[in-house]
């Protein structure tokens, strides 16, 4: 048998509202583009950083909006974007879970593989 100990593992988190995942999601590409309204001050021009369609960018913001409750993009006209304080709450919270889970599900990985 071939050592394991090249093998690594890579966690993925998800935030959801309701029964169902699909439901309007919180996870890396969303955190990404969020990341990207703030350094931008635009929705469009984070989404054309990752190379995203804009009109992908502002579904997923949208449903995610509708799933949450309440609002992620405070909007001034059609260019201007920023997050609201809830959005930089949820980002905290998933960015942090997000480093912990990598850690523990990396460290308990090396664990079981040795």
């Amino acid at each position: 048998m071939k050592s394991m100990k090249n093998l690594a593992v890579k966690t993925r988190l998800t935030i959801y509202s309701g029964k169902h995942v699909e439901d309007g999601t919180f996870g890396k590409g969303f955190a990404t583009l969020m990341r990207g309204i703030v350094e931008t001050g635009s929705l469009h021009a984070a989404a054309k950083q990752i190379h995203m369609a804009y009109s992908k960018a502002w579904r997923i913001f949208k449903e995610t909006e509708e799933s949450f409750g309440y609002a992620l993009i405070d909007r001034d006209g059609a260019r201007v974007s920023k997050l609201t304080k809830a959005d930089y709450k949820i980002r905290e919270i998933y960015e942090q879970f997000e480093s912990e889970a990598e850690q523990f599900i990396a460290e308990r990985f090396a664990e079981l593989v040795r």
